[in-house]
């Protein structure tokens, strides 16, 4: 059986996102922190597009609240 853990919390969420903005890298607060780097790279990313200062390579945002409406069959889907 995997082992499941509560979420995260979001205040530890923004902690380790201000940390890695701070200049830490996401692989040093996965050795002295729980979550992996790549939990850590994603929600960096994901505070970045909520934020509007991240775009996907595509140009395209995952933010349900900016970018959709480029997107014509996604278009009314988070109404």
């Amino acid at each position: 059986m995997p082992k499941t853990r509560p979420p995260y919390s979001t205040v530890f969420r923004q902690q380790m996102v201000d940390l890695v903005h701070a200049g830490r890298r996401p692989e040093d607060l996965a050795k002295e922190f729980e979550p992996t780097a790549q939990t850590i790279y994603n929600w960096v990313a994901q505070a970045e597009r909520d934020a509007g200062t991240r775009h996907d390579p595509d140009g395209r945002s995952n933010s349900p609240t900016c970018g959709h409406l480029k997107l014509p069959h996604l278009k009314g889907r988070w109404k």
